[in-house]
């Protein structure tokens, strides 16, 4: 796969007034292929957040992340150990949603114009529950990168924006469109070729915040609080690199 211009975008979380904003700018940019690096509908708005990705009419490839992971596992009975609102998101999800999300790989291969080939996942190259920061050592991002053979790599699940050289390694994260830990509002995500610039588009937080209270997702208020009251990166980065490991 190449291409000239690539929107990367990641962490949707069913935030579909997010992802509205985020892809009118795409628009905008003329990208010539859209990439999600996972964890798509796991949030309020999932049969909005689908309409909108079907409606996309630009070339676009999907990583799974572990939340759309945990949808396929629901749906097949195989998570023993749901919790209210894992029932609750899985009757979400009809039998098309399902099938959508199972279709996607876990990593994505792209050849990014002016930039070089960029291996796309969710949370690293060998696991989709891999909290990689700006923070991570530098021999567990030679470690996770050993098994591949590109030297750029774009992940995400920490929902924080970073670029960073580990060596000869470049190790990025677009951020979270529609949940991210920021310290502040908006919805990140990145363009690259030819070079990785890293992106933020606002959108209305207040209106999304009431579509999210029409809801009865068991999590509404913890969500809520935080898409008003983001953690930090440094917060994040913090309680990250102490898990390694995060579903």
């Amino acid at each position: 796969m190449t291409a000239r211009r690539v929107a990367l975008l990641a962490d949707v979380h069913g935030n579909a007034p997010a992802l509205a904003a985020v892809l009118r700018d795409v628009e905008s940019q003329q990208v010539d292929l859209l990439v999600h690096a996972g964890d798509l509908t796991w949030g309020p708005l999932v049969e909005e957040t689908l309409a909108l990705i079907r409606a996309y009419d630009g070339p676009a490839a999907f990583v799974r992340g572990n939340a759309d992971r945990a949808v396929i596992e629901l749906a097949d009975g195989k998570r023993k150990d749901a919790t209210d609102r894992d029932r609750w998101m899985v009757k979400r999800h009809d039998d098309e949603a399902v099938a959508l999300l199972g279709s996607f790989p876990e990593n994505v291969v792209v050849e990014v114009a002016g930039l070089g080939v960029v291996r796309v996942c969710h949370g690293s190259p060998r696991s989709d529950t891999e909290c990689v920061t700006v923070a991570t050592p530098a021999g567990r991002v030679r470690e996770f990168m050993a098994a591949v053979d590109e030297t750029i790599v774009a992940t995400a699940h920490t929902h924080v924006q970073f670029d960073r050289r580990v060596g000869d390694i470049r190790s990025l994260n677009p951020g979270s469109v529609g949940l991210p830990y920021e310290g502040k509002p908006g919805a990140f995500w990145a363009l690259l070729g030819p070079d990785v610039e890293l992106r933020r588009t606002d959108y209305d937080l207040s209106e999304t915040i009431e579509a999210y209270r029409r809801t009865d997702d068991p999590r509404l208020e913890q969500i809520v609080e935080m898409l008003e009251h983001p953690p930090t990166p440094e917060e994040l980065i913090a309680h990250a690199e102490k898990l390694v490991v995060s579903d």
